[in-house]
């Protein structure tokens, strides 16, 4: 059945993913497969839709165990449209670092999900984009401007493209990664060394679908690639520089969870526990204390580096570390040398 015939009989149906298959993509069945591509949505809610006939590959509807193959066409349709297309501009104050004719450099608060999804379909820094910028150019995933994203409670820069030629431009230098990303992360646990990389392909966590994780043997999953250096040791916690190659969902969150560093009070991947310590209760206190201080993941995307679209200058920013994390920080800090002495 073609998608326009299936279109005669509702009344009407609404776009709301399409993937071209890469070539290299291995046979593999359609649901493990969007799993995998689509954040927030469960297997389960992929079946129901292919049931319903809303999963087309090729313009043909297909069941939930077709196996997809390179360069397939795949499209969900469902019969209301998506909240990324029906996108509300709100008046939200922006901390713009940087702008010009083609690009916006924008510092992201904690606790601000970057576009609509399930659950947040208001308030999101695409919200406050689309206030501030006309006519903002679409990404693949119809996302205005959007040339990368942050975590909700991860804090720092984001740039936007203004125009067409600039969206794909910085899109192509991430996809290339030649353009620069540096993050400051407090995570559990001291290090042996004082610099290293990890590799391991990141994928849906079948057990938990809000976690990804690591597919050593890098038959499921992206690559992924994180350098990190240490910064600071503070004995039961260490600040460490990060700078990605790639950048996946959760990547450093789920890769430091990988090596047993989970990032300090991420609570998504159990870093909201005492990890790393004593059992005496001044200690489970001091950390209980830390964690109000900063109630989130230690994460802060510090430097963020591009070739400008037009004047191709590489243009690097750099942000302040927020007060929150700054805060913690300075608490291990003291705690460090109190242990010390």
């Amino acid at each position: 059945m073609s998608l326009e015939t299936n279109q005669n009989e509702e009344e009407k149906l609404f776009e709301h993913f399409n993937f071209e298959v890469p070539p290299g993509q291995s046979l593999v069945r359609i649901d493990r497969y969007l799993t995998d591509k689509i954040e927030n949505l469960t297997r389960n809610r992929i079946q129901n839709v292919a049931k319903a006939g809303g999963v087309l590959v090729n313009d043909k509807i297909v069941k939930s165990n077709y196996k997809v193959k390179p360069n397939d066409v795949i499209k969900i349709v469902l019969p209301y449209a998506p909240y990324e297309n029906l996108l509300v501009p709100e008046n939200i104050p922006l901390d713009i670092v940087y702008e010009d004719d083609d690009v916006v450099v924008v510092n992201k608060p904690a606790g601000m999900v970057v576009h609509p999804g399930h659950g947040n379909y208001s308030g999101t820094l695409l919200n406050g984009l689309i206030y501030h910028f006309e006519n903002l150019p679409k990404n693949a995933d119809n996302r205005p401007g959007l040339v990368h994203r942050i975590d909700k409670d991860t804090t720092g820069l984001l740039v936007v493209g203004k125009n067409e030629h600039a969206l794909m431009y910085l899109g192509k230098q991430f996809a290339d990664k030649t353009s620069k990303r540096k993050y400051i992360a407090l995570v559990w646990g001291d290090f042996d060394e004082d610099e290293g990389t990890i590799e391991g392909n990141l994928g849906r966590n079948p057990k938990n679908r809000l976690q990804m994780m690591v597919f050593p043997e890098g038959d499921f999953g992206k690559e992924a690639v994180t350098h990190y250096k240490v910064l600071e040791r503070f004995g039961y916690v260490t600040l460490l520089e990060l700078q990605l190659e790639t950048g996946r969902t959760h990547q450093i969150r789920a890769h430091m969870k990988h090596i047993g560093h989970t990032l300090f009070n991420d609570a998504r991947y159990g870093g909201d526990k005492i990890l790393k310590g004593t059992t005496f209760t001044k200690y489970k206190q001091f950390v209980e204390n830390t964690f109000k201080v900063l109630p989130r993941q230690a994460l802060h995307a510090k430097t963020l580096g591009f070739e400008h679209p037009v004047t191709h200058e590489f243009m690097e920013f750099d942000s302040e570390i927020p007060n929150d994390m700054q805060q913690a920080i300075e608490r291990w800090r003291k705690y460090a040398i109190h242990k010390k002495a």
